[in-house]
């Protein structure tokens, strides 16, 4: 089968660091793979390889056989890649369901519609509430964004990724600043997306439980280097990996 991603020496330098070194992987459709490391590992860097908001110094990146090392992230959210950052990107003044909304009407291509009313497109209007329904959000659709708890908003975020149509989607640390009730919830959307199967997730995150629960395969970055890719268990019996990111466990 075909990998939906693949890099080939994917590097970067910033003067003489270099933040992620000839890195080389392949990413399978409709799999969940998790990107582990230590603070510093590269593992940010590397997700903005992958959605352009970084140009490499070598290597290229290759998505459904296409290289899209050149495009710009908004291209790369055309051809289906969709990106969420540790910091959240929602318009809080807008409602839950506004924020959705726009998102599929950008999918859709409706543009040119200022001076229509939101309620005479109720095919948009009904799309936006699935997504908000399937991030467990359906509650909250005339919520303005601002009021929603930080969990909530990392929700919404996947939300609006989802509702791009992405097929690859790319989550920079879904539970960063969450509280320890928040982090089930972000895990059981995450769950409810990977049981769909028609979607492949690429995930940052630090929770070990957590990766070894929704992952297939986990890479392993450090000092900006591939130390090890495999399945979870492979991964937690590699020495090196113990050594340099688990602390000898």
């Amino acid at each position: 089968m075909e990998p939906i991603l693949e890099t080939k020496q994917l590097t970067v330098r910033f003067g003489d660091h270099v933040a992620v070194d000839d890195v080389s992987i392949h990413v399978q459709p409709r799999q969940l793979k998790s990107i582990i490391g230590p603070n510093g590992a590269g593992k940010t860097t590397f997700f903005n390889l992958l959605s352009g908001q970084l140009k490499p110094t070598n290597g290229r990146v290759f998505f459904k056989g296409e290289d899209i090392t050149g495009l710009s992230p908004a291209l790369r959210t055309r051809k289906g890649i969709g990106r969420s950052f540790q910091i959240t990107n929602v318009f809080p003044q807008l409602t839950c369901l506004e924020n959705v909304r726009l998102a599929v009407q950008s999918k859709e291509k409706m543009y040119f519609h200022c001076f229509s009313h939101a309620k005479r497109f109720t095919n948009i209007e009904r799309k936006a509430y699935e997504w908000l329904e399937l991030v467990l959000l359906g509650d909250k659709a005339d919520e303005p964004a601002v009021h929603l708890a930080h969990g909530e908003k990392r929700k919404l975020e996947i939300a609006m990724l989802l509702a791009l149509e992405t097929e690859l989607l790319l989550l920079d640390e879904p539970t960063a600043g969450m509280s320890i009730e928040e982090v089930p919830k972000i895990l059981q959307v995450i769950k409810k997306i990977k049981e769909q199967g028609n979607r492949t997730i690429l995930l940052i995150e630090h929770k070990i439980d957590m990766v070894l629960d929704l992952s297939d395969t986990i890479m392993v970055l450090f000092n900006g280097r591939l130390l090890a890719d495999g399945k979870p268990g492979e991964i937690m019996k590699n020495e090196q990996v113990q050594s340099a990111y688990l602390g000898g466990m």
